[in-house]
């Protein structure tokens, strides 16, 4: 029996400290969540950004004088939707507007709306 009495008592012990333990974790964890509460968490969201402050001096591209490989080169538009731009341009003659283009296929607004400041027609 004084083994037996034995193990129960170690088996108390360990019941204690494993009590203690999740305790000890409790308590951090209600620290840390007032931690939170207290100070305010600051989200950053998509910010409205000039222009001239990523691209200062880019000159816009005139789509009626532009090559290809120019037009190539401008966010969005790749080496087919500039030969579709060149072709457009060719066929119907030079483009009055910069928003014009969205007649090209493969332009919308969207597109247009990205290129804004980096396009002109002259």
């Amino acid at each position: 029996m004084d083994e037996r009495g034995n193990a129960v008592k170690c088996e108390k012990i360990l019941l204690g400290l494993t009590a203690l333990f999740l305790a000890f974790l409790l308590a951090l964890f209600f620290r840390d969540r007032a931690a939170l509460g207290a100070a305010p968490v600051a989200v950053e969201t998509e910010a409205a950004v000039p222009q001239e402050s990523f691209m200062p001096d880019v000159q816009p591209l005139d789509v009626n004088a532009a090559s290809a490989e120019e037009l190539a080169e401008l966010p969005g538009i790749g080496r087919v939707l500039a030969e579709r731009i060149v072709d457009y341009r060719t066929e119907h003659g030079p483009f009055e507007a910069a928003e014009d283009l969205t007649e090209v296929s493969g332009i919308g607004e969207r597109k247009l709306a990205e290129l804004e400041g980096r396009i002109t027609a002259e």
